[in-house]
């Protein structure tokens, strides 16, 4: 990367009129991003200095590192068992290379699809074709390439600055939204325009509370000044009147005068755009405004109701799709046959204490919940309740049935006692 920056720099220096904007453009598309209608290079690196992306991508990578991946083996009946005996197991859900844990990995994976839309991992495997473990590769450095015969081979270029080709089976390929079926589309790319307002916004602001939150003006003199004379007056006058000497009184020689300029942030509606652009870039991510800290509309009815929503209409699809992906780059057809791979966002969908004990008595008065799967999904969620003797058998409503039987007969009614003198 230095070295190509360093030939493609001193190529313009040679030139008669280096144009380093449009290289700024280009290395700035190229690698990611592009200059929006604002004038502000967005990247994957520039757009997490906006507040709002760097918020949105916070909650989608904590949450992900937070639930656990679990493996469950799947017999023939359909029941699952959890599958901690297999060699996936402690790379899938304690730790998937010597440097890293779960959550890391997991967080890393998706920073990289929410800033680029897509993920690689080396699928690091011994002879016979056992997953030893998962290296984390940038994806800046891979390049897929699909060829004629629809098989994707990955360019990579590794951290000693060699280059190397893998094919499908070693390279986990973790894909956001995609319009080509084979490689995902990068969210910056495509919210470049309502990140750069944002970024914008934020310079706008940091340059208006650098010079003591006042606009500019313009200096009147009543004669003609020189150039070299108009220059040393402006950078005097500014010198004395921004940043740290802001709000200090100013000298004004020769009988000039200083008339500031009529816009306000008001005027320009400076704090609406920021909100704007906080609740834009939040949908798209779909991510609640309450958690990125905006709280202007959050009220205790709604923010429960929110969050799930985000677990159920956010974090549930990118689950199906990192579970599919898995399935598909790290099982062998047998696995494929006996496996499942899940994650377990019991933890994100227990609600309150009421609400869990209202869920757990429904099921199990039905008969459809034993006591002790109670037990173990309140210890999923991190409150220890170890299985008890006797509590494995669903009960069953003493006036309801499983269909197989019929009815049994229901005794008949004992006569009152007739009262003495009635006739029989």
């Amino acid at each position: 990367m230095a070295g190509f920056l360093a030939r493609a720099t001193g190529w313009l220096r040679k030139s008669a009129n280096p144009d380093w904007g449009t290289l700024e453009r280009y290395l700035a598309w190229a690698f990611g991003g592009g200059a929006a209608s604002s004038g502000v290079i967005v990247n994957p690196q520039t757009a997490l200095q906006a507040g709002a992306v760097f918020a949105c991508v916070r909650v989608l990578t904590q949450t992900l590192g937070m639930v656990p991946l679990n493996l469950y083996s799947v017999g023939s009946d359909g029941a699952k068992t959890t599958a901690r005996g297999h060699s996936l197991w402690p790379i899938l859900h304690d730790q998937p290379n010597d440097y890293q844990t779960s959550t890391e990995f997991w967080e890393m994976m998706m920073v990289s699809l929410a800033l680029r839309g897509n993920g690689y991992a080396y699928v690091n495997r011994t002879q016979s074709g056992r997953v030893v473990e998962l290296l984390p590769l940038h994806p800046d450095m891979v390049r897929p390439e699909m060829r004629a015969d629809f098989t994707i081979i990955y360019n990579c270029t590794l951290n000693d600055g060699s280059f190397k080709q893998y094919s499908l089976g070693e390279i986990m390929h973790l894909r956001g939204m995609t319009v080509n079926g084979w490689l995902g589309i990068s969210p910056i790319a495509y919210a470049r325009e309502s990140i750069g307002l944002a970024l914008a916004a934020e310079k706008f602001g940091g340059q208006l509370f650098r010079n003591g939150a006042k606009m500019g003006g313009v200096l009147e003199h009543p004669g003609k000044v020189g150039a070299e004379a108009y220059k040393r007056l402006k950078d005097s006058f500014d010198e004395a009147t921004s940043g740290e000497n802001a709000h200090k009184t100013a000298l004004l020689e020769e009988g000039m005068k200083f008339t500031p300029m009529s816009i306000t942030p008001e005027d320009s509606q400076f704090l609406d755009t920021r909100k704007f652009q906080r609740s834009d870039i939040a949908g798209f991510y779909g991510v609640p405004l309450h958690m990125i800290g905006d709280l202007e509309r959050a009220t205790f009815s709604n923010i429960e109701q929110q969050s799930l929503d985000f677990v159920q209409f956010t974090m549930m699809p990118w689950f199906v799709r990192l579970e599919k992906a898995i399935k598909r780059d790290l099982f062998s057809n047998d696995d494929k046959k006996s496996l499942e791979v899940r994650f377990n966002p019991a933890g994100m969908l227990r609600g309150d204490g009421a609400a869990r004990t209202a869920y757990y008595q429904g099921g199990i008065q039905s008969g459809w919940l034993t006591r002790n799967e109670a037990r173990r999904m309140e210890s999923d969620i991190g409150i220890v309740l170890n299985p008890l003797a006797g509590l494995d058998l669903p009960l069953a409503p003493l006036n309801m049935g499983d269909g197989t039987k019929p009815p049994a007969p229901q005794p008949k009614p004992t006569p009152a006692n007739p009262a003495p003198g009635a006739a029989k």
